[in-house]
């Protein structure tokens, strides 16, 4: 088993080395049956790679605990979705998994191609398969999944059992959540491969754009959905009842996002008015380097993070990678900056592109801050010896104002014009909007809500959902009024004739749901409570009565449980039941929180253990109001996402009919 899945790897390291020669080497040739053959080289790739990770798999799920990976990451006990999930629970499996991936998004890309951008593909080629050359190469050398354990005299040992999968990711989010990241993280090398490509190539119009919105446009979504359950496991499982801390390894995921986002919005300049070139190939290349620095922050040790692998020698490797990488990519773009020329202007700062421009540029100024505030710790290290932390409130005074600066832009592009608009437009435009936020935020201070930001916040929510559904219904009455539809099919016509415009909205729409959500943040209610078995304590409108303690035991774990009957305004809302966790092939414990999910409210509760004198309890209670529109806006963001995916609906164009004479009298032609 060992040395078949060992072999497989080694293979898809040669097949790899071919497949950048044999594309290199046919280009430059012009050798069209060496293309081709590198091409193919491809799949072989993907099948040597699929066998390898089979392999792993198998062996994680049977128990084979001749293996190290296995003995560190599987156990006898844990249930099989779990040991499934320890293919990734570990450096070397997850690197496996990184491999595999590209190695499928590859096949995909060159069977999708195989007849069209026949100048470019063969550098799309290269670009994709030395990336993925580098990863096969670390789980060649450094790190090999399928490292026996060796006893004196080159004995092979099986240790009979294994330590199992870290209890903190026994939680159904995270047997999903690394391979939508991974998704995400290796589906951005297929745009910057190309825009690579069209750079070598110098590739005239703009085909290779329509490729790589709608790539990007995928692994986003992708990244999208592993951001969010990360943040719903670290919500569900960690016990602070946070979803986001601003956790180095949590900041790397979100870099790449932050400048896909830019990047979706600003091609829409150069497909229209072909504008910020150089702009655009810079943050696809941003993207993937962001990716590559994601993953080495994750792996190398240089950062701790609950998150994080142990400490490893991949540093190096990394470092060189990014390096030789950012190097060639700077070169390449400064050589090809005539090719790059906008071939037009802003003509006024009262217009769509000029919106485009500062959507960009505030996505870019929290992209900085975010990478910043990770670096600044290993950057004071290395210059002084002394480790400075950046904690969140660095991350939240910077970034809220720039979020809200974005969502104000958010509601702000779809009434400006392209090229020029007028203020008289402008007034009639913003009014209602503008109105509706004034009006709410008038209402939430009458009701005695005197948090600044959450105001401004919840403002320019209203602000820009009232702008999403004034562009809906303007469209679909329009439609309405040339047939015989009713509104909300006409709505459904309208999203269907122009995909991309308006499923764009729907993420916006999305995005304003889940801005509701983070401001509820600042209503949080927090306490640590040492109690006793019939005690009642008062949370908010909540009263808590303690009761019981009960324990058990699995085949995995110990477990204890704390009963408690709650009621809020005086109602019960039934028994609440916190748990704690005690994993023991691991020796790690671990919280299972119990969370009672509202529209308007969580009712969060973590039973931490026995207080310090032995005769009660540790509560840590928590009331987050709002937090539930996180999730909805997700879900929002997701078909939204999916429908800009979707083609445009073909409408019938009828020709022009022009009458020439009748009857020896000249007609006037129709129109």
């Amino acid at each position: 088993m060992e040395n078949l899945g060992t072999f497989a790897i080694l293979l898809a390291l040669c097949f790899t080395v071919y497949s950048i020669l044999g594309s290199l080497i046919g280009k430059w040739m012009n050798r069209p049956l060496l293309i081709l053959s590198a091409s193919r080289a491809v799949y072989c790739v993907w099948i040597f790679l699929t066998t390898a990770a089979g392999l792993l798999v198998y062996s994680l799920i049977v128990g084979d605990f001749r293996l190290a990976y296995v003995v560190n990451h599987s156990n006898r006990t844990m249930a099989t979705p779990y040991k499934f999930a320890s293919w990734w629970g570990g450096q070397e499996g997850s690197l496996l998994l990184w491999s595999w991936l590209l190695a499928t998004y590859a096949s995909v890309v060159v069977f999708q191609n195989r007849r069209k951008y026949r100048d470019m593909m063969p550098y799309v080629t290269a670009v994709l398969m030395t990336t993925l050359a580098f990863f096969v190469l670390l789980i060649s050398v450094p790190e090999q999944p399928f490292k026996v354990i060796m006893a004196g005299k080159g004995n092979i040992v099986d240790a009979g059992d294994g330590q199992g999968l870290n209890p903190l990711l026994q939680y159904w989010t995270m047997v999903i959540h690394p391979p939508f990241l991974y998704l995400g993280y290796v589906g951005f090398v297929v745009p910057f491969a190309f825009a690579i490509a069209s750079l070598i190539t110098k590739q005239p119009g703009e085909a290779w754009i329509n490729t790589t919105r709608r790539w990007t446009l995928v692994t986003w979504m992708f990244q999208t959905t592993g951001v969010l359950l990360g943040a719903g496991w670290a919500y569900a499982v960690l016990g602070w009842g946070g979803y986001w801390a601003w956790d180095p390894v949590e900041n790397a995921s979100v870099l790449p996002w932050i400048t896909a986002t830019a990047f979706l919005h600003s091609v829409m300049m150069q497909e229209k008015k072909g504008m910020m070139k150089v702009w655009n190939v810079v943050l696809v290349s941003s993207t993937f380097f962001l990716c590559i620095f994601g993953t080495m922050l994750t792996r190398t040790g240089v950062v701790q993070s609950v998150h994080a692998f142990a400490q490893s020698q991949l540093g190096t490797y990394f470092t060189t990678f990014l390096a030789v990488g950012i190097a060639g990519t700077v070169y390449l773009i400064l050589n090809r900056l005539d090719f790059l020329k906008s071939e037009a202007t802003i003509e006024s700062v009262l217009s769509r592109e000029s919106s485009f421009l500062f959507n960009n540029l505030i996505l870019l100024a929290s992209c900085f801050s975010v990478l910043w505030g990770t670096l600044f710790p290993v950057i004071t290290e290395a210059i002084n010896g002394e480790k400075i932390s950046v904690d969140a409130p660095f991350f939240n005074r910077v970034n809220i104002p720039i979020g809200l600066f974005l969502m104000l832009l958010t509601g702000v592009g779809p009434l400006i014009a392209w090229r020029k608009s007028s203020v008289e437009s402008l007034k009639r435009a913003f009014f209602w909007p503008a109105l509706s936020g004034v009006v709410v935020s008038a209402v939430l201070v009458a009701l005695g809500v005197r948090h600044i930001y959450a105001l401004i916040s919840i403002a320019l929510c209203v602000f820009v959902a009232v702008t999403i559904v004034i562009e809906f219904f303007k469209g679909a009455i329009a439609i309405r009024g040339r047939t015989p539809m009713n509104l909300f099919s006409a709505m459904w016509e309208l999203t269907h004739r122009n995909t991309r415009r308006y499923g764009g909205y729907m993420v916006h729409m999305g995005v304003v749901f889940m801005f509701i959500g983070f401001t509820g943040k600042a209503f949080d209610i927090d306490r640590t409570l040492q109690v006793a078995p019939g005690e009642t304590v008062q949370l908010g409108s909540y009263s808590l009565k303690i009761g019981q303690l009960e324990s058990g035991q699995t085949n995995d774990y110990q477990w204890q449980v704390l009963n408690i009957a709650a009621s809020k305004n005086g109602e019960s809302i039934g028994t609440q039941r916190p748990e704690q966790r005690f994993y023991v092939a691991a020796r790690q414990p671990a919280s299972m929180v119990s969370i009672r999910r509202k529209l308007n409210e969580d009712l969060y509760l973590n039973y931490a253990g026995p207080s310090n004198d032995g005769k009660g309890y540790v509560l840590q209670a928590y009331v987050f109001p709002l937090v539930s529109w996180i999730w909805i806006g997700y879900w929002v963001v997701l078909l939204g996402t999916i429908i800009c995916l979707i083609p445009d609906k073909v409408r019938l164009a009828y020709p022009r009919t022009q009458v020439v004479t009748v009857t020896g009298t000249h007609a006037k032609v129709q129109s």
